[in-house]
This record gives C-alpha cells, structure tokens and sequence, in this order.
C-alpha cells in the first residue's frame, strides 16, 4: 500500500495538462511504433487467416466506437453476429479480440483446444483484486495454476466429506404475508452467510457488524469492477486521477484485512483430520503441496516451475476472496431470476411445488439426495441460467499458442470472448430461446436431459472450479423457498421487467414480491437452509 501510495503522490505531482500530454504522447508514439514495425515486417503474422471479418478499427481507440450505443456487450455482439458472422474480430483498444457467438465455435475454443485457449490476458483491475493473479478464475495457465486448481477441487470435496449438518440461515426481516418486499437484501445476506459458513465456519446473525462489512467490501468490489473497463483497455489511465481505482483498493484492503485474519486464526487452530471448512482444506492442502516438494515428489502434471515456488498464503487468501467473489454475486443473482421469472409464470411455480410435495413432503427440509428425484426443479434453474445467464461473456481467454478456430489461424496472444447470451439464444439449438421453458431440460419420460450446447458454467480447462458447489447450493435454496412459501407480485405493482442490466453479472431490476396466503406460509420467517455437503465435482 505505501508503494501505491508514493506512485499516487508522484503523478498528483505533476501538472495535469503535461500529465495528460505525456500519456497521449505515450500511447500514440507506441501505436505509431507498432504501425512502423506492422509496416516494416516486423510483423510477419496477420492476427488470423482466412482474414476474419474484422469492425472498423482506429489507432488508440480500435472498434470501441463501432461498440457505442444503449445495448449492453452481450447484445450488441449478437446483433454484429447477424452482420459479420458468427466468428469476427475486433480491436478493444489496442487488443486483438475474436469474438464467438456459436456453440460449435466454443466447443472448439473450451474443449478441442481448451488447453490452447486457456491463457487469460492481464487487466490492471483483476490485476489489483487477486494480488497478481493468484486466484483460479483470472491467473494465467500455467504448472503452478493446475497445483493451484487441483488443491481448491480437491479442497471442495475435502471439507464437506462426512458432514450431514444443516445450517438455517437468512430471514426475510420479519416480512408480513402479503407485504411488499424487495428480494434482493435478505438474499443477498442469506447467500453471503452461506459462503462465510463454507469458507471460515462463521454463521452470523442480521446485522451483525462482520457480516455487514463482508457484504459492504464485496458489493464495492462488485459496484467498481463493472465501471473499472476503460482501464483494463488502457491501463495507462491509471496514471490519471481515477476514483472508480481508489474506491477499489479501498475495498480490496478491508477484504484482505478480514481474510488475513481469519487465514491467521486457523492457522493457530488447524489440526490434523478432516477440515472444518475451505480454510482449513486450502491450509493442510498447502502444507501437503510443501512437504512432497521438499521431499522431492511431484504432483501429476507438475514442472520445474513447480518446485520453484509453492501454493503461498496469499494463494490461499485469493482463494477464499473468490469464494466470495464469485459465489455471492452469482448465486444471489440467479436466485432473483428464478423469483422473477416465477412470478411471470405462475403454473411453473405450482409444478415445482407439486413436485416438492409428491417426494419431500412437510416434515422435513429438502436435502442434497432429493436432487435426483427433483427433475422439474431442476430443469426451472437450468432453464433460468439459460435465458438469463449471469455470465452473459465468459471471461477472456487468451491464445498461448498459434491455433485456429473456425478454420481460421489465431495468433498466440489474440484474445477470445465466448457470448455466452449467443449461444443460449441460438435458434439453431433452441426451440422459441426467448420464451421460458423448463421442459428444454427434460426427456420424453420426464427425466433430466442436459443439451451439450448449454454451458452456464463455460467447459473445458477453464470451467468454473466451483460448478458442482454452485448447483447444490442453488437446489438447496429454490427447494427451500419453494417448499416453503408461494410468492406472487406486489399488488399494483408491474411484474419484474426480465430485460436485466449488465454490471459484473447480468442482474434483473429491482422488483418487489409478496407471500401469498396458505399452507406455505406457516411461519412468519423465511428459512433458507443450506447444507453442508460432499462436493464431487467433475
């Protein structure tokens, strides 16, 4: 912190006119550089051949201006898809990027040349949020990141081995029948108390000061990575006066803080056996990794990297950052779309609980071994992360070596986004994909039937670490609401607008709901519970 804090004192120093003259005098003189080089052979490979379709691009700024516009990234690549194709190219910036808008063009980029594809470009914000890349979702590939990977896999199905407990977590803040609430707040608070529970054995009540500075610092990050893009593409902007960076490192500070403290507490309390929760998983992992290096055993796969440098603790803090990260703002948001677009459809929620009622019944709460037998419920989740995908984009990935996709060479370092919204909205795969139906997920006997162009979670090497833990969590929460309580619209109020808006994750608007009278509605608390459980992820 005190080096950023001198570099900031450093740029404030100088005058901001010859500061911004300076960094338009940089940027220029290297594109111009790169121009000369591009010109004189210095660049002997053109970005991809065939040539793809590529947006009209100019020197600094390359096809942002042709991106402009009220459509959120996701939308305006589609409708570019119409245009240029379904696989084009752009210019964010500087950068070289293919756009894919087909399942058969991302199967080729996650799963026949995943490992090709696997790469992750440098952004300054990411960057900054996992202390040089020491996380899963944003590191590079690499030796060290398949330890990495392997250790938190291994991990999640570690901690939760052999433990049946259920934690009830959440309330619906004492909401009257048929009052008008905003679901967002006790979901977000349920869901963040969840991964606190999961990660350092902390389960807190409403209010509580530690519980409300998890979700303050987690909602900064969230809130300041979506308005921090304009950086990633030019990183020199970080030289100029930039709050959207300062309210970050703020926020990232109060989360190391937290972390670093609970990493420290159970360090002082590990033992030996089976590990309270993901903490204690990621520490004995750590210590495994360490003593087969210095013994000289290698892990499958590991290299001479490897033996270089370890799994360290701010690997392990990272870790659990993303837990958070990624589970709290995903989760949550899913969970709002399944309300909302229950709300739309009402005969969908009767079926669920229909279903509900016919195998888990009233006496006891819906546990992870009714998932099997719970086909329509699941289908409602799939079909919701489906049309309503809170990754419309999948994070970039980057090209460690010369490919191809689509029978186009790729150079090693061009970046690739996979439209995600694309492909769960191709009509060549999905029957009417803007109409909501859940039955896309089931056979003609009403069994589960999973199309292999449905990738919520993307494939391949880079699939989310956490997929199998993120599925559970979210059965467990829709089985119990649903089990539990109807909801229906706020009286007088618009049903939900399902247009979403896009920040980190595509997010529905605010919109309001009502518990409707009946046996569901015993209880004037709403329990979310969630269970501690086995995670065999693939």
């Amino acid at each position: 912190m005190m080096a950023s804090g001198g570099l900031v004192v450093s740029v404030l120093s100088v005058c901001p006119t010859t500061l911004l003259l300076w960094v338009l005098a940089g940027a220029t003189a290297c594109l111009l550089l790169k121009g000369v080089m591009r010109l004189g052979g210095g660049d002997s490979h053109p970005p991809s051949y065939p040539p793809l379709p590529c947006l009209p691009s100019l020197p600094l700024l390359g096809s942002l201006l042709s991106l402009m516009g009220d459509q959120p990234p996701h939308l305006r690549f589609t409708e570019l898809g119409h245009r240029y194709g379904p696989l084009y190219a752009l210019y964010l910036g500087p950068h070289y990027t293919v756009v894919v808008n087909t399942y058969q063009h991302a199967r080729e980029v996650l799963l026949q040349r995943g490992k090709e594809f696997a790469g992750r470009p440098k952004m300054l914000t990411t960057e900054l949020l996992t202390r040089g890349g020491k996380d899963i979702a944003f590191s590079d590939y690499s030796p060290l990141w398949k330890t990495h990977r392997r250790l938190v896999h291994n991990s999640f199905t570690l901690f939760g081995e052999g433990t049946t407990k259920l934690q009830s977590i959440g309330e619906a803040e004492g909401a009257s029948r048929g009052q008008a609430i905003d679901p967002d707040p006790p979901l977000m608070r349920a869901v963040t108390n969840v991964v606190c529970t999961l990660v350092f054995s902390s389960t807190y009540q409403s209010g509580d000061p530690e519980l409300t500075t998890v979700m303050e610092y987690n909602d900064g990050i969230v809130q300041t990575i979506a308005r921090g893009g304009l950086v990633d593409i030019f990183p020199w902007l970080r030289f100029l006066p930039n709050q959207t960076l300062t309210t970050l490192t703020e926020c990232i500070a109060i989360r190391d803080q937290l972390l670093s403290k609970k990493l420290e507490e159970h360090k002082v309390s590990l033992i030996s056996g089976e590990p309270r929760d993901l903490l204690d998983a990621l520490l004995q992992g750590q210590t495994r990794i360490k003593h087969n290096q210095g013994s000289g055993v290698r892990g499958q796969g590991s290299g001479a990297e490897q033996e270089e440098e370890g799994i360290s603790d701010d690997h392990v803090l990272m870790t659990a950052a993303e837990a958070f990260g990624a589970g709290v703002e995903t989760t949550s948001t899913t969970l709002l779309w399944v309300l909302a677009f229950l709300l739309h459809h009402p005969q969908v929620q009767e079926r669920v609980q229909k279903e509900l009622d016919e195998v888990v019944g009233c006496g006891r709460s819906p546990d992870v071994s009714d998932r099997t037998h719970l086909p329509y419920l699941d289908s409602v989740i799939n079909e919701v992360m489906r049309i309503r995908p809170v990754s419309p984009i999948l994070i970039p990935h980057t090209a460690l070596t010369h490919s191809s996709i689509g029978g186009h060479s790729i150079c090693k370092g061009s970046r690739v986004l996979v439209n995600m919204w694309a492909i769960h909205h191709d009509p060549e795969h999905w029957d009417q994909p803007e109409d909501f139906r859940p039955e896309r997920f089931l056979d003609d006997k009403g069994q589960r039937f999973t199309p292999s162009c449905f990738m919520p979670f993307g494939a391949g090497p880079r699939v989310c670490v956490g997929e199998s833990l993120a599925r559970l969590e979210l059965f467990l929460f829709v089985s119990g609401l649903l089990q539990r309580f109807s909801f229906s619209p706020a009286p007088g109020v618009p049903l939900p607008d399902l247009e979403g808006r896009l920040g980190v994750v595509l997010q529905p608007l605010k919109y309001t709901l009502t518990r409707g009278e009946g046996k569901r509605d015993g209880s004037m608390q709403c329990i979310l519970v969630i269970q501690c459980f086995k995670c065999t992820c693939p």
